[in-house]
């Protein structure tokens, strides 16, 4: 099954792997550590982040560390851009608004 960015996102437990993974790369026991499921709910999720493209992995030794993909995530912000330029623009009508009253 192909998967994209949106559902990498769709969770709020991808959402914070992918919060922890900007910071610095993370192995799954040190991601695992911080979230309250299991080991292997956190590989799940891990896994669903990788087949999306907005995780990879690189092997240092015996270990396999996860980083996000920035190029990834900018699908994101260009779906973003639309909603962005229509909340600028009624913020804008409001502010004229306010100012004739």
């Amino acid at each position: 099954m192909r998967r994209d960015v949106f559902q990498a996102i769709a969770d709020p437990t991808r959402r914070a792997i992918l919060t922890l993974l900007i910071v610095q790369a993370m192995t799954p026991n040190a991601l695992a550590e911080h979230f309250d499921s299991t080991r292997q709910a956190v590989s799940k999720h891990i896994k669903i982040l990788t087949e999306c493209e907005v995780v990879a992995q690189k092997q240092s030794g015996r270990e396999i560390y996860y980083h996000v993909v920035p190029e990834k995530m900018k699908e994101i912000d260009i779906w973003m851009e639309q909603f962005r330029k229509m909340w600028e623009s009624r913020f804008d009508q409001l502010d004229n608004l306010l100012e004739e009253l």
